[in-house]
C-alpha cells in the first residue's frame, strides 16, 4: 500500500509538472507568434483601407462579413454568417461642398449617414442660421423662413482649440474665462433647442417638413480637426456635417450681414433593405465541446472615417487571437467562438440577436472577452458583478507574462454592465462576460465616431499586447478544470429609487431598422 501510494503521488507530481510545462510551452508559442509573426497590419489594411467604413446594412458591411469568413476559412476555422434582421441599405458616395458667394471656396465636410442625395447637378442655396429661441411659439413663427434654404443647426464654437491646448498655454485667468464663456454658451444653446419643443434627433425632420433645402451641422468632437459623424434623420433633403472652422466662418458672415451661398453635390445611394448578419467562427472543443469561450467584438462602425479604433482594432484583435490559437492550440478543451457582431452602434443589435438565438448556450459559457474601446493596451477589467470572478480571472491572469498585466487594474466583483458595448448583452443573460478596457489614447475626442478614425491612429504595439493577453486568457479558460461560476452579487438598494437594484434585463434587438 505504501509503495502504491508513493507511486501514485509521484505520478501526480509528474503529471502536474508535465501540465505546467505544456502550459508554459503554449504560452511561449502564443507570445512568439504574436510578436514574431503578427498578421495585424495586413488584417488592418484589408479591413480598413481595402473595405473601409462598415455602416449597418451597407454594401461595405456585407463585404466585411464576407472578408472575415474567407479569412477564417483560410486559417482552417469553421465559420458562418448568421442573419438576424434587415436594415436600410445606404451607400456613401463622394461629397463636394463649395461656397460660391460671396467668393469661391471649398468647404470641408461630408454627408451624415443615411442622408438623401442631391440632384446629379447639385443643390445651390443661401445659408441661414437657426437663432436662439425663448419659446416654441418663436420657433414656429420662424420656421417659414427656412423654405429653400440651407439651415445651420449646430452651436457656434468661439474657439476651435481643445481644452488641453488652452490649459497648457493660456494664463489661468484666460483659461477660466474661456471655460465660463463656453459653459454659458452651451447652456443658452441647449435651452434654445429645448424651447423649440424638439430634440437634436427630431429637429432635422421638422425643418425638412418646413421646406428647408438642406441642413448644415457641425458636431465638433473637441479636438483639432475632428467631428463626429452620425445619422441624417431626414427622408428627402441632404444633411451635411462641416468642419468647425468652415462652420464658424459661415456663422460670422451671417452675423455681420453677409449671406453665404453654398453648392452641394452628394452622391449617396439608397439601396432599399438588406439582410444583417453576425460572423460567427468556431474552434470545436475536444473534451467539453458544449462549453464555450467567446471572443467578442463588433464589426460594424459609423462611417465618417474607416472605423479603425471603433471597432476595427477589436475585430482584428479577436481574429488574430483565433488564428494564433488555431495554429498553436488547435484542440482546445472547450469550444472557442469568435463573434463579430453587426449593428452594435445602433443598440447592441447583433449581440442581442445572438443571445436570443442561442439561449441554450448561455449557461454553458465559461467566459466572454469583449474588446471595443480603442487601440490602447488593456488597462482595466471589472468582474461585472459576478461574485467569484476574482477567483477564476485571477488564476487565468496569473498565467500571463507580468509585462502584459503589471499595469492592469482589476475591480472585483464590480457591477454589471448595462450597455455601452456587446458584453452587456451577455451579462444580462447571466454570462460571465468581461469588457477589456483600454488605455485612452484620446479615444473620446479624436477617434470615437469621428471623421479621423483611420488606420494611422492604430498603435500596433499595444494591439499586439492585447492579442497575447486575450489568447492566453482564452487558453487558460479553456484548460480550467472548473466551470467558471456565474453567481451574481447582491446589488443592494438603488439610491435613486430606494428599491432593490435589479440585474440588467435581456433585450431583443431591433430586427428591422433605418426606416425612421
Amino acid at each position: 500500500m505504501k509503495n502504491y501510494a508513493k507511486v501514485w503521488m509521484l505520478s501526480v507530481v509528474f503529471a502536474t509538472g508535465l501540465q505546467a510545462q505544456t502550459q508554459d510551452a503554449v504560452v511561449k508559442s502564443i507570445m512568439d507568434e504574436t510578436y514574431n509573426n503578427s498578421q495585424l497590419e495586413q488584417l488592418a489594411y484589408e479591413l480598413l483601407d481595402g473595405i473601409g467604413p462598415r455602416l449597418v446594412g451597407s454594401p461595405k458591411m456585407q463585404q466585411s462579413h464576407d472578408w472575415a469568413v474567407n479569412r477564417f476559412k483560410n486559417w482552417g476555422i469553421n465559420v458562418r454568417n448568421e442573419q438576424w434582421g434587415e436594415w436600410k441599405s445606404w451607400e456613401r458616395g463622394t461629397t463636394t461642398i463649395e461656397m460660391v458667394a460671396p467668393y469661391a471656396k471649398s468647404i470641408e465636410g461630408m454627408q451624415l449617414a443615411f442622408s438623401p442625395a442631391t440632384p446629379a447637378k447639385g443643390l445651390t442655396a443661401d445659408v441661414v442660421m437657426m437663432p436662439i429661441f425663448a419659446s416654441t411659439a418663436e420657433f414656429n413663427a420662424w420656421l417659414p423662413k427656412v423654405k429653400g434654404k440651407l439651415v445651420m443647426v449646430s452651436q457656434y464654437q468661439a474657439s476651435g482649440r481643445p481644452e488641453y491646448n488652452w490649459k497648457e498655454f493660456a494664463t489661468p485667468e484666460s483659461f477660466e474665462k474661456m471655460q465660463n464663456e463656453s459653459r454659458a454658451a452651451s447652456e443658452v444653446w441647449q435651452n434654445s433647442i429645448k424651447a423649440t419643443g424638439e430634440t437634436s434627433r427630431t429637429l432635422n425632420a421638422k425643418l425638412e417638413a418646413a421646406g428647408a433645402a438642406g441642413i448644415i451641422s457641425s458636431n465638433w468632437s473637441r479636438g483639432f480637426g475632428v467631428n463626429k459623424i452620425f445619422s441624417a434623420a431626414t427622408k428627402k433633403i441632404p444633411v451635411m456635417d462641416v468642419s468647425l472652422e468652415d462652420y464658424g466662418q459661415l456663422y460670422r458672415m451671417l452675423k455681420n450681414g453677409t449671406t453665404p451661398k453654398l453648392k452641394i453635390i452628394a452622391n449617396s445611394k439608397d439601396r432599399g433593405m438588406a439582410p444583417t448578419f453576425n460572423t460567427v467562427a468556431e474552434i470545436k472543443g475536444s473534451e467539453k465541446p458544449d462549453e464555450y469561450i467567446i471572443l467578442s467584438a463588433h464589426l460594424d462602425s459609423w462611417d465618417g472615417g474607416t472605423g479603425a479604433t471603433d471597432n476595427g482594432t477589436g475585430t482584428i484583435t479577436m481574429m488574430e487571437v483565433a488564428r494564433i490559437l488555431k495554429k498553436h492550440y488547435p484542440n482546445p478543451k472547450r469550444t472557442i467562438i469568435v463573434g463579430l457582431w453587426g449593428s452594435e452602434e445602433q443598440g447592441l443589435n447583433g449581440s442581442r440577436a445572438y443571445v436570443s438565438a442561442h439561449k441554450d448556450q448561455m449557461p454553458k459559457i465559461q467566459a466572454l472577452f469583449n474588446q471595443d474601446n480603442g487601440t490602447g493596451r488593456i488597462a482595466n477589467i471589472s468582474g461585472q458583478g459576478f461574485l467569484h470572478s476574482y477567483d477564476y480571472l485571477g488564476r487565468w491572469l496569473n498565467a500571463v507574462p507580468k509585462e502584459l498585466t503589471k499595469d492592469i487594474k482589476t475591480t472585483f466583483p464590480g457591477t454589471p454592465g448595462a450597455g455601452g458595448s456587446d458584453h452587456a448583452s451577455f451579462v444580462a443573460a447571466g454570462v460571465p462576460a468581461f469588457m477589456l478596457g483600454s488605455l485612452n489614447w484620446s479615444y473620446g475626442n479624436y477617434t470615437w465616431h469621428t471623421n479621423r478614425d483611420t488606420y494611422d491612429k492604430i498603435v500596433f504595439d499595444d494591439v499586439k499586447s492585447n492579442v497575447a493577453l486575450i489568447a492566453i486568457l482564452t487558453y487558460m479558460a479553456s484548460e480550467d478544470p472548473e466551470k467558471a461560476s456565474a453567481e451574481k452579487i447582491n446589488l443592494g438598494i438603488e439610491s435613486r429609487t430606494g428599491e432593490p437594484a435589479k440585474w440588467p434585463e435581456v433585450k431583443e434587438p431591433t430586427r428591422k431598422g433605418g426606416l425612421d
